[in-house]
């Protein structure tokens, strides 16, 4: 199996261009002339049961790359093993040349502030604080140590920002690499995202990254909705999202560009048509970089990218100079060899030996480990952020409370969607009153347990409250509910099927 093309230098894998792997568009990517390689959402692989269309794609020596969302990196607490062990085995059942997630929280709560813990079903920003960078950059020591490829981790598109942020994205990011050698998947619609949205210059951000570390792009699109930009992956890509990634490609040839779509797919020919605009974006900027000022282009810069920087600040850091602590042109530490400690023995036949038993030098100054109180005053932070998104407590001082219930809102509405996703027999029973009744009944009660206990336990609220109100459905609800709520199927279980009848005789009560 093909482990990508790596770059001599610094052991980076090249790619090329590649479009997110959905279900729904299986055999349109099959069939799509020049897709490299394809991502796929870590937790809906089962290593054992891999659909077949994507195993056609490895057999052809097309990449496949494992990309996680539970893990939840910039939580208080440690990664939890099990869900490592999840993505390394998704890594190696695919071949995969690295693995992917995200630089964000996805819970709160638990033993670290004695509360309920909770779930956002959601990526959520972390703090750009000491703190909260003490603690992402242990997890991610401990995500390394655990899978046996390269981790490249995502910058995020959010809606709110934290209040007494200590650091910008772009040099927040940069310690991150110095401190883990950890690569980047940047989303230039994240970025587009947070300059709309909180009005961070994604140019700026451009200027301070360690451009060398990326590992690959995302490129999607989004809509406004409420009154701001929400990146929906159900959308075409908008121009002002391809000149970020033109900026980007003026400044260094990314290993590889994404096209994430996630919903509303249109037609393979559209889809195609797409991908050809990212490769246009990237090779038109690859010249006019290597043209430079004579050819009248500042370099790092694209024709019609505009700043949005504060009014009155006219500085700029040139694309060389990166604000990373570092003297400058010095290399960054991944740049001799794979960015990651692997697993002894864990390395698949995709990754050369030679690499798979290189480690990265600790960097001098970084500590070993996060202190027991930042992660407390980390997990505090984010408890308190939340539980007002989606337990309904007070929002927490210096947030903009406007900005919390648009993201509430967005979180309960992704929230019944991903509940409709996995259980599809819900909305099919209750149909137009599925999203309604949906969102009454998330409006009080958070996400404790993930989307498939989500789904049971809105079944069984319909059904004490007698609902829905036609008989027909009802019945069907049931019928649902029961099959679902142990642990054995109803079919040739007598005593189960008994036994459930008796919690739903008790459930009426």
């Amino acid at each position: 199996m093909s482990g990508g093309m790596r770059d001599g230098m610094s052991g980076r894998v090249r790619l090329g261009t590649g479009i997110g792997w959905r279900p729904e568009i299986a055999e349109a990517v099959e069939r799509m002339p020049g897709v490299d390689w394809v991502e796929v959402v870590a937790e809906n692989v089962c290593p054992g049961h891999i659909a077949p269309p994507l195993l056609r794609l490895r057999e052809r020596g097309v990449n496949v790359v494992p990309h996680g969302v539970g893990l939840g990196l910039g939580g208080a607490e440690r990664p939890d093993p099990a869900r490592l062990a999840a993505l390394a085995e998704r890594a190696e059942a695919l071949g995969s040349p690295l693995v992917s997630e995200h630089i964000a929280f996805v819970r709160a709560g638990g033993a670290l502030t004695a509360s309920q813990r909770l779930e956002a079903g959601h990526l959520l920003p972390v703090p750009r604080t000491r703190d909260a960078l003490d603690v992402l950059c242990e997890n991610v020591r401990i995500a390394q140590d655990a899978l046996p490829v390269p981790l490249a981790l995502e910058n995020i598109a959010a809606l709110i920002g934290w209040p007494g942020e200590e650091m910008t994205e772009g040099r927040f990011l940069s310690e991150l690499v110095e401190r883990t050698g950890v690569r980047l998947l940047i989303d230039v619609a994240n970025l587009y995202t947070n300059q709309v949205n909180r009005g961070e210059d994604a140019s700026a951000a451009l200027d301070e990254l360690p451009v060398e570390a990326i590992a690959y792009v995302h490129v999607a699109g989004g809509a406004t909705r409420d009154g701001v930009w929400h990146d929906s992956h159900g959308h075409p890509v908008p121009q002002p999202v391809l000149d970020i990634l033109a900026d980007l490609a003026s400044r260094v040839t990314p290993p590889g560009v994404l096209l994430e779509r996630d919903e509303n797919f249109p037609a393979q020919a559209e889809l195609e048509r797409e991908l050809d605009t990212l490769r246009a974006a990237v090779s038109r900027d690859r010249l006019l970089a290597t043209a430079g000022p004579s050819a009248g282009v500042p370099a790092g810069r694209r024709p019609g990218v505009t700043s949005k920087r504060p009014s009155g600040d006219t500085t700029r850091r040139p694309p060389s100079t990166v604000t990373t602590g570092r003297p400058s042109g010095a290399p960054l530490a991944l740049a001799t060899g794979p960015a990651w400690r692997p697993v002894q023995g864990t390395a698949p036949a995709a990754v050369p030996a030679t690499a798979a038993t290189r480690d990265v030098p600790d960097a001098p100054d970084a500590p070993a480990q996060a202190s027991d109180a930042a992660r407390q005053r980390v997990a505090l932070r984010q408890a308190s952020l939340l539980s007002a998104l989606v337990a309904g407590t007070p929002p927490p001082e210096g947030f903009d409370g406007q900005r919390l219930r648009v993201q509430s809102r967005a979180l309960t509405a992704k929230r019944a969607s991903v509940v409709a996703k996995v259980a599809p027999e819900l909305p099919e029973i209750l149909g137009a009153e599925y999203r309604s009744a949906f969102l009454a009944y998330a409006r009080n009660r958070p996400l404790t347990a993930g989307h498939r206990r989500d789904a049971l336990a809105f079944a069984e609220h319909l059904l004490r409250a007698r609902k829905p109100r036609s008989p027909r459905a009802r019945r069907e609800l049931v019928r649902w509910w029961l099959e679902r709520s142990g642990p054995a199927p109803l079919t040739g279980r007598p005593l189960a099927r008994l036994a459930r009848t008796a919690r739903y005789a008790l459930l009426r009560r």
